[in-house]
């Protein structure tokens, strides 16, 4: 079976090999769900607001983009990731056991609405750091792929960003901090989201595929605690040229990956 892909027809099972952080690689399908820059944005965020996290979770890991950046920047804690969509968990099951990963990460193959499983990645106590970068499209408002993985990558067919901040609120211990990336178009989301789970919007990041655009994501930090808002300047990836700026570049030299193997 073939895919279209932007310029060319490509096998489903056919696979990339990319540079994700430091030594750690990412086998990805060429034709499915790609890391993007809603990902390393998410990891750059969350790795520098909790940069001392023993324990951290991974909402909706798929095949373990932010996961992986974060277990790079944050070499002494232990991860916990959760995904449903079964392509996404084998290649992340595959992934964690390429970077040798397996005495530090845990994958657990279940949906992060179900409270059974919640509280299975809750065995060893709560989370400083919960990530999660959630499909951006309702239902109805987008046509899903006609591909299982790039489908639920993009349209909430597991519920949005509602149900990411109900499981930050299950799973993150007292101090620990939550960082969730949303639609820039719908702030009224999350920040109601936050306030019927007890939690508090700590900083709010707009980000700008390329400028002058108007934002296309945002990242959030929240936290069980409430603390000064914080609304930082926006991060425009790509300038009105199409050269990526110093700060997009700086993220990836965060994570130790040479400019050529930028997303």
């Amino acid at each position: 079976m073939t895919l279209r892909t932007r310029d060319k027809m490509v096998s489903v099972d056919e696979l990339t090999d990319d540079a994700i952080a430091g030594t750690y690689r990412l086998f990805q399908r060429k034709a499915g769900h790609r890391f993007s820059v809603d990902d390393v944005a998410t990891a750059w965020i969350a790795a520098r607001a909790v940069p001392e996290a023993k324990r951290v979770l991974d909402l909706g890991t798929g095949i373990t983009s932010v996961l992986s950046m974060l277990a790079w920047k944050l070499s002494a804690a232990t991860f916990v990731g959760i995904e449903a969509q079964e392509q996404s968990f084998a290649l992340a099951q595959r992934n964690v056991a390429r970077n040798a990963l397996d005495g530090r990460v845990t994958l657990l193959h279940g949906d992060i609405r179900d409270v059974a499983t919640l509280d299975r990645a809750l065995a060893d106590g709560p989370f400083d750091l919960v990530s999660g970068t959630p499909p951006y499209a309702p239902p109805g408002t987008a046509t899903p792929s006609p591909d299982s993985q790039r489908a639920h990558a993009r349209v909430e067919l597991r519920g949005g960003v509602e149900v990411y901040v109900a499981a930050m609120a299950r799973t993150l211990a007292p101090g620990g901090l939550g960082v969730v990336c949303a639609d820039a178009r719908r702030p009224e989301r999350i920040e109601k989201a936050a306030g019927e789970h007890g939690l508090f919007v700590h900083a709010r990041r707009d980000v700008v595929p390329r400028a002058p655009r108007a934002a296309l994501f945002t990242v959030w930090t929240l936290g069980r605690v409430e603390a000064p808002f914080v609304l930082e300047p926006p991060l425009v990836v790509r300038d009105a040229d199409g050269v990526r700026t110093a700060e997009a570049r700086s993220m990836r030299a965060f994570f130790d990956v040479p400019e050529r193997d930028s997303a």
